[in-house]
This record gives C-alpha cells, structure tokens and sequence, in this order.
C-alpha cells in the first residue's frame, strides 16, 4: 500500500516544526508564499512560547506515496499528546540537536516509542550550527539506539539540507500500515470485506460544524452518510463529511485503511466523542487498543472572579476538554470563592495553558489557587460515616480516600496513614553542574539510584523523588544551577507512605481554606515562615492590625502581622496633659478593636501567587 504514516519526536526547541515546515514546502503541500515559520502551530500561545502544544497532522504527497506526518510536542508535561501520535503511526523521526546532543525528554519519547513498536529513524539536525558537534552526537545516538553511523542522517531544516533524504528514508525504512487484530500489529490486507474501525487520536469542537473527530483507520473505510457508532460512549451518528488534513481540512470521497484523517460528527457534546474510542460500522464491534487514561499529576481550584460568569467557565472547560482528554474535571465549592471547578493537569505547564487558553480563547477571568498533588488517606475503621464525603473515597478501597485538596483532608485523629505519589526522575546535564543538580535533588527528599555518562562531558542521573517536591519551582532551579543545560523527565512510580501533614494559614484567626497545603512534616516549619512572609508582602493594609499564622492541628509554627494603618489623632493638640493625648489614643485603640472582631480579610489573585511561588 503506498502510504506511510510517521512522527516527529524530539525534545523541546530541536527543530520538529521546522523539518515540518521544510518537508511540506519540499512536497508542494503548501506553497513557500503560504508557508510561514512553524506553521503547523496554528494556536497564538504556540507561536509566542515558541513550543508546540497541540499534535497537528498533515497528508504530503512524495513520488507518488501518500506521507501522513503528525507533529508532537516536546515537553514532559505533553506526553499523552505524543503517545496519541505513536498509537496512529508506523515510524517515527527521532530528532536530535547537533549541539545540544540527547536530552532527558528525547529519551522518555524514544522509549514510548519502542513500546509501540515503530521504525526510528535518527536525524541530528541543526548541523549549520557553529556549536554543532555531530560526530560526538553521533556516538550518543549510536549507543542508545544501538544503529551504526551510516543510519544516521544530518539535516538542516533551517536551510532545508538533507531533507530530501529524510523523506526518502522514510519511504524505505517505515513499512506500509499495519491493522490491529486482538492488540497485535499486522499490515493491511486492501481487502475491505471486514467493518469498518478506526481509532480516535484526537477531537475539537467546531463553532459550525459540532465535534470534529481525528482518526486513523485500521480496517474498512468511511464514506459521508455512513451510519457509524462510538463503541466507548454507545453514541451513534451519521457521517456528516470526510477528508483529511493539508493542514487544513480537506474534503475528500472516502477515508481508506491505512489513512489519517477526519469524520464530522455533528454531534453537539463534548463528552460524546472521546480520544481513544473506536468508531465502528457495527454497533457491536470489536474496540480497538485505546489509551491508558491520563493521570493527572497537578490539581488546582478554578474559579470565576465574578460569581455570574460561573456558566461561561463551565461551558468553555467542557469545551476545552474535548481535545485535551488529560484535564480532569471536577465541581468545587469554597466558602472564599463561590462556586468552581478542582481540575487536574499534567504540570505546571499544562495549567498555565490551560489558564491561558480560558482567558484568551474563552474570555474568562479567573482565580485559580496554590496546586497541589493527588494523596491517597487511609482511614481509621472506628471512623464515622461522616469524616469524608463519599465521592472522594477509593472505589476499590473504600477505606481509602482520594485527597487532592487539603480543606478535604479529615480530622488526623481518624487518619490511619497518608500516602504520597512519587516518580522517577531522569536528568541529563553537564558534568560540572552533576554536584548542583545533585544536591537539589537531595533537598528534595529525593532517594538517588544511579549515575551513567552519555559521553565525556554529559551524564545521566536517575531518582526517585516526591511529586510534590517538584512539581512548584524544580525545573527552574535546577535550569539556574545548571545555566539552563540540563534537563529533566519524569514518570509516575506509585502511591508511599510519608509523614504529611495538613498546614492552613489563619488570617485573623480564621482559616484561609484556598491557602491550606499538604506537605512533609520536615519541611513544614520553613514553607510556614515562607508562606506567611509573602503574604504580608502581598496582603493590603487594613484600619486594623492583620495577624497572619501558619498552623499544624492547633500549633502555631509561624506568624507574621500586617500593621494597621495609622491615623495620627493627637496632631492638633498644642500642648497641656498628657492625659488628654493618651485619652485620644485609648479611643482609637477600641475603635480598632471594634473593627478588628467585624473586619474581613479579602483574598487576591496575588495571595495564592503568592503561595505558589514560595
């Protein structure tokens, strides 16, 4: 079958929209006065980070083969994105930077890619480059992969050198499209005798046009006006149009076996259309391997900063999620804030995407309050029925609740153990910046494995470390340690017990429940003394003193005050007693009192930075 479906994979900023870019003006899909600068990133926010969020396909035609790339992003918080991509391809191009050499997040796609079975093919690009060193890159490459030299190409996809052979090598070295048959790749036959399946990569939600789905096809094919079925959610529909991508849609007849492209739904809810679901002609068909469900890593509240704009933020997260199947969604009251939304991201950077995209895209304004990571609470069985809500608790342990906002966290007198999750940690980096590096990870509570050298002057280290540590502001020191060298990835290990405890900050007495954070006992009394000294930086001043304390159970283990503000009351007096003057004073000192036991403490968009840059 002359068709061939790949992707490119890379660690962040290695040039994969570009080699895009060369590749489609090298084709004639489009034309170079179209053509701009990472022109598959068609989102602002992608333009301006200079980062690919979003997998874009495209279809290329090359000596007479059909080419269907799919362009993935590259940071560690994206992943899910590119495993998406591998379930629809054959092959992959593994692209690394000639000066930079391998990274820790080409390592992690690499290995995602070896688990789907694909054809690598390694490029070293960026060879203009005055830094560029391919021959010691070279030697990276060939011991991970275990390949010999004559394998690897050397491309500049700036200036378009060496593209060409890249697409020849993609015609050779990846084979025609495979089908799945019991989780088992197999090429495809061209006999459409079986029904038709394809699995769903991807789905955005069109203003005009209802849900458009992104899918590759493994068996049969699909036509407009076709009755077909989701498998996953028992929807049913009928095929409003078909076609693929150049990178636009593109209308076409039919959708063949082996091809990428898209089915207009017509449906109009976001929830119908899952990524990784199987559309299929039989309504009891046989589903394909989907996707694991992503476990979001990073939990924070979502709230509208006006209380009526509640339904705009609800509508556009169930937007929003249709084509982002990580963000988790949940309902969430807090007595500070109203009305809102707990959603779960991959990463910090996940979230500030995501916070973007809703302004922007959305218009919504929002308040959104410190992260924190997903706990598991094992409960006393003496407790009673009332210490959690029953929505929170494990479905296969109901002894166990899932905790990831610490206002839900139980009295710890029912408390039996609380488990945190940690993940395994990779990060590559020069060997003068290992100590550094090293010792950050350590002050993390981080338990270090092993030490392994890429080349004479690079090395790989591997840890094992609590989510929690690091998720805040750990790649930003360890990319300062490092005079931004080094790298890191990161994957999921499990559940551990550890000493965690609950600390709120009370403002006026009273707890702040947005502010109240999980952390390990050991560390408690700092990020206390942290806390409590940003937000009387950030808290304005009142008519009355502001005592701002961090607490543990009912220990108090830091305070700050914020000083009233002082109106001088005795400044016409001329002279006489002093009686008169303290009178004066004594009056105000009430007055501040009176207004202190009324006073209400408001919280901004700035207190919760503030806790969330301690």
């Amino acid at each position: 079958m002359d068709i061939r479906n790949f992707c490119i994979i890379a660690h962040i900023d290695h040039g994969k929209s570009t080699l895009s870019d060369r590749m489609m003006e090298l084709t004639g899909t489009l034309q170079k006065r179209v053509l701009k600068e990472q022109h598959l990133d068609s989102m602002d926010l992608e333009r301006e980070r200079g980062i690919t969020i979003k997998l874009t396909p495209v279809r290329m035609n090359y000596k007479g083969l059909e080419l269907n790339l799919i362009d993935t992003p590259g940071h560690t918080d994206f992943r899910y994105e590119v495993s998406r991509s591998l379930a629809a391809c054959e092959g992959a191009i593994l692209l690394v930077d000639a000066s930079q050499g391998i990274q820790a997040q080409t390592l992690a796609v690499l290995y995602m890619a070896m688990e789907h079975d694909l054809k690598i093919i390694p490029v070293l690009n960026k060879i203009d480059l005055p830094a560029a060193d391919p021959e010691r890159v070279s030697g990276e490459v060939i011991k991970m992969l275990g390949c010999r030299k004559e394998d690897i190409l050397q491309i500049s996809a700036k200036d378009g050198r060496g593209v060409e052979e890249v697409l020849d090598a993609v015609i050779e070295r990846i084979g025609p499209p495979m089908q799945v048959t019991s989780g088992q790749r197999s090429a495809v036959s061209g006999q459409h005798s079986a029904p038709s399946r394809a699995l769903i990569f991807d789905a955005v939600m069109d203003e005009y046009r209802g849900v458009v789905i992104y899918i590759r096809v493994f068996e049969g094919e699909y036509r407009k006006g076709m009755k077909v079925h989701l498998l996953g959610s028992k929807v049913s529909f009928e095929v409003q149009d078909v076609g693929y991508f150049c990178p636009k849609y593109v209308s076409d007849d039919v959708v063949k076996e082996g091809q990428i492209g898209y089915i207009v739904t017509g449906l109009k809810t976001v929830s119908e259309a899952r990524v990784g679901d199987t559309v299929s002609q039989r309504e009891d068909g046989q589903p394909l391997p989907g996707y694991k469900k992503v476990q979001p890593m990073v939990f924070a509240g979502l709230y509208p900063t006006e209380a009526d704009e509640y339904p705009r933020l609800r509508d556009s997260l169930g937007k929003l999620s249709l084509n982002d199947a990580a963000i988790d969604i949940s309902y969430e009251h807090n007595t500070a804030l109203g009305n809102g939304f707990r959603c779960g991201f991959l990463g910090l950077l996940h979230m500030d995407i995501i916070q973007e995209r809703l302004e922007r895209e959305y218009n919504c304004e929002l308040v959104i309050t410190a992260p924190s990571v997903l706990y598991e609470v094992k409960l006393k069985a003496s407790r009673p029925a009332s210490v959690v809500r029953s929505s929170i608790l494990k479905l296969d342990e109901p002894e166990v609740a899932l905790i990831s906002n610490p206002s839900d966290m139980p009295d710890p007198t029912f408390i039996d153990e609380i488990r945190e999750p940690w993940v395994k940690l990779e990060i590559v980096c020069r060997k003068q910046d290992i100590g550094p590096a090293m010792q950050l990870a350590q002050d993390r509570r981080a338990i270090y494995l092993s030490l392994e050298y890429i080349d004479a002057d690079r090395a790989l280290m591997h840890f094992e470390v609590p989510l929690a540590s690091i998720v805040l502001d750990f790649f930003d020191k360890l990319k300062s340690a490092s005079s931004g060298y080094a790298s890191l990835s990161y994957e999921h290990l499990g559940y551990r017990v550890g000493e965690l405890v609950k600390m709120e900050v009370l403002l006026l007495g009273e707890p702040a429940d947005a502010l109240s954070v999980i952390l390990h006992r050991s560390e408690a009394r700092s990020v206390g003394d942290k806390i409590v000294k940003q937000l009387k930086e950030v808290l304005p001043k009142q008519q009355f003193q502001i005592p701002i304390q961090a607490a543990i159970g009912g220990k108090i283990i830091a305070r700050e005050n914020v000083a009233a503000f002082r109106k001088d009351v005795t400044g016409y007096l001329y002279g006489g007693d002093v009686t008169r003057k303290n009178k004066l004073l004594d009056k105000q000192k009430k007055g501040k009192k009176r207004m202190k036991q009324m006073g209400k403490v408001t919280l901004s968009q700035e207190a919760f930075l503030a806790v969330l840059k301690r």
